[in-house]
């Protein structure tokens, strides 16, 4: 017990530094997820025109369009997987030659000394932030793939269904395709949030303005970004 409170006191301000960052990551998640739900959001305008464009597929017999928009989405998710794959590669290389990026890092302006073991566990946060990111994105671009067998699947312009019928495949699909692109934004989320961490290894006041700022600059992107705008109007138009 006294070894655990002279660790504290004497590491309080990365211990300060982390619990920041998690409460940024986690927080943001939670935020931004119960927002889009009575506000205006990327997400939440996106979804409505994933159901004006699944309506819109519904009434066409040729669908080679939709699912080409679709294979161009899991493209850019499967980008993102490898390249996930390829940092903590780099990573776990890194993790053996800690004591070179040590001697790199000293000097560096404020840069604090830091023991082995400190680096190895900001190293191992970095690790497990883009693990969580690589399973967002495969989880993505599998949801994906069940989207487009939907696509696949749904009932031709001349089926002997209900317009409701249809309606509601449609928007079975356009829920399961907005599934899919909330977990991609997710791992694009802990990429941005990975960059912060970044600053732990120079300083701890250094992670905890960066990552004060990745949730700066996620909210102004998401809520009142100049995009959203533009795809507020053009769906009320």
């Amino acid at each position: 017990m006294n070894e655990i409170i002279a660790f504290s006191k004497s590491h309080w301000e990365s211990i300060t530094a982390f619990i920041w960052f998690m409460f940024c990551f986690y927080g943001y998640m939670i935020y931004s997820q119960r927002m889009a739900l009575t506000t205006n959001s990327l997400s939440s305008v996106l979804h409505q025109y994933r159901q004006a464009w699944m309506e819109q597929m519904m009434l066409r017999d040729v669908r080679v369009a939709d699912t080409t928009a679709l294979a161009n989405l899991e493209r850019s998710v499967a980008f993102f997987a490898s390249s996930t794959m390829l940092i903590l590669a780099g990573l776990v290389t890194v993790m053996g030659s800690t004591d070179k990026v040590i001697d790199m890092v000293a000097d560096v302006p404020f840069a604090i000394d830091a023991s082995r073991t400190e680096w190895e566990i900001k190293l191992l946060l970095l690790v497990g932030l883009f693990m969580y990111a690589f399973f967002k994105f495969t989880w993505s671009l599998r949801q994906y793939g069940f989207c487009a067998v939907m696509v696949g699947g749904a009932p031709s312009q001349d089926a002997q269904i209900t317009e409701r019928e249809r309606k509601a495949f449609a928007t079975r699909i356009a829920h399961v395709a907005s599934l899919a692109a909330n977990n991609f934004n997710q791992g694009l989320r802990t990429y941005y949030f990975s960059l912060a961490v970044l600053g732990w290894f120079i300083n701890s006041w250094i992670f905890i303005a960066l990552s004060s700022g990745i949730v700066w600059v996620l909210y102004r992107r998401e809520f009142k970004s100049r995009t959203l705008e533009e795809l507020i109007i053009s769906r009320a138009e």
